[in-house]
């Protein structure tokens, strides 16, 4: 299937949301073993991409379903609902595949992709935020290079990483079979235990050009609006959803904590002091999700127009990131002050408040992109343009 010149919004979006409700109550039956194996089992991932959702992210032209930017957000956002080690990994797997499955000349992609409708494609993971070393040589890169936070390794076929051209300075981002790196096995964490989000690392490895792609490019090779994004502005999708799903997940958790002690001596969950205190959760949650929305909504009229983000929009969505993150986190807090032994023993609460608390340490919501939106927005640097999440 050709692409497209506008953005495409998918009609299997309903269909994926009701196979990852149906899959809910056993990805919330697996999220506690899951955190004791440290990685989903190959049933549940399996069940997870046979529902539909990386697919979601793959370009039409290559067989993939291709969602809107809000489509993926909700997307994520049910998954990580239910559990939220299977929705960031999830996340990660989906704009690993889907870049790659964009960026990468067309031979490389019918190498990686042959079949997607119908399950045949690569799986990608890895870590970009520090390239490795790759020097040039007759027809591609000798890689060498160490790499942290690999989300969803354990079910990746193929690594994708950054890599500095020796000699340009060139960042690229390359695509290579798992068994080319040798996996660090040191995710030793409090929360996201699930994600199996290891460290790797090789030494001179060959990789062919046509694997890899300009890490700035916001120029498919494949598909359509929605990967004129680039891969930082994708990746704040999958972020935002996440953010999204958990605070929402926490503060259901908490209204059954409530129920279950309403009207029991003492109970702190009758006053008043609660009520508005679970009130004014709601209130910031709902609005942090609306105003992501609005400007989502505002970017995809930009996509479906044939444009590139402006700066502000470049700005706004990070934001909105940072926000429904540190909202999310918000959320957690008034979970973890009034829910009482529900936070502290194991069980749904205890786990999303690790969880929430190691996903938010997430490098896209870090104080330092806060202050760049800050800078953009209040006039002190308006010339600048975001290159991935410095603003210069």
């Amino acid at each position: 299937m050709a692409a497209t010149p506008g953005l495409h919004t998918s009609p299997e979006f309903p269909a994926v949301l009701d196979r990852i409700a149906e899959l809910g109550p056993a990805l919330d039956a697996d999220a506690g073993p899951a955190e004791e194996l440290g990685r989903h089992t190959d049933v549940t991932a399996r069940a997870l991409l046979d529902a539909g959702v990386v697919r979601a992210e793959l370009p039409r032209s290559l067989g993939g379903h291709e969602f809107s930017p809000r489509q993926l957000i909700e997307t994520v956002e049910r998954i990580s609902y239910h559990d939220a080690a299977a929705g960031w990994t999830m996340q990660a797997l989906m704009v690993m595949t889907a870049t790659t499955a964009a960026y990468l000349a067309p031979e490389a992609a019918e190498e990686l992709f042959p079949d997607v409708a119908n399950g045949e494609y690569a799986l990608l993971a890895g870590h970009g935020t520090r390239p490795g070393r790759a020097v040039p040589v007759a027809g591609g890169y000798r890689v060498s290079g160490a790499w942290q936070f690999a989300s969803g390794m354990a079910h990746a076929t193929h690594v994708h990483s950054a890599i500095q051209v020796e000699g340009t300075g060139e960042l690229r981002v390359l695509a290579m079979p798992k068994s080319r790196v040798v996996l660090d096995g040191n995710w030793d964490v409090l929360g996201l235990r699930a994600t199996h989000s290891v460290d790797y690392h090789c030494d001179d490895v060959y990789v062919p050009a046509t694997h890899t792609y300009p890490a700035t490019t916001t120029d498919p090779a494949n598909g359509g609006a929605l990967y004129r994004l680039g891969l930082v502005d994708m990746s704040a999708l999958g972020h935002t959803g996440w953010a999204f799903g958990v605070g929402r997940r926490l503060l259901d958790e908490l209204r059954s904590v409530a129920a279950a002690r309403t009207g029991t001596r003492g109970a702190a969950v009758d006053t008043s002091q609660f009520h508005a205190a679970y009130a004014t959760a709601e209130a910031r949650l709902r609005s942090a999700r609306a105003w992501a929305g609005e400007v989502w909504q505002d970017i995809e009229r930009t996509l479906d127009a044939g444009e590139l983000p402006t700066a502000e929009q470049d700005t706004l969505l990070r934001l909105a990131l940072n926000h429904a993150t540190t909202t999310a986190l918000d959320v957690g807090r008034t979970v973890h002050r009034w829910a009482g032994t529900a936070a502290i023993r194991r069980g749904p609460v205890d786990r999303f408040l690790r969880d929430l608390g190691t996903g938010a340490q997430h490098i896209t919501s870090s104080p330092v992109v806060l202050q760049n939106c800050g800078r953009w927005l209040s006039g002190a640097a308006p010339e600048a343009r975001w290159t991935f999440l410095d603003l210069e």
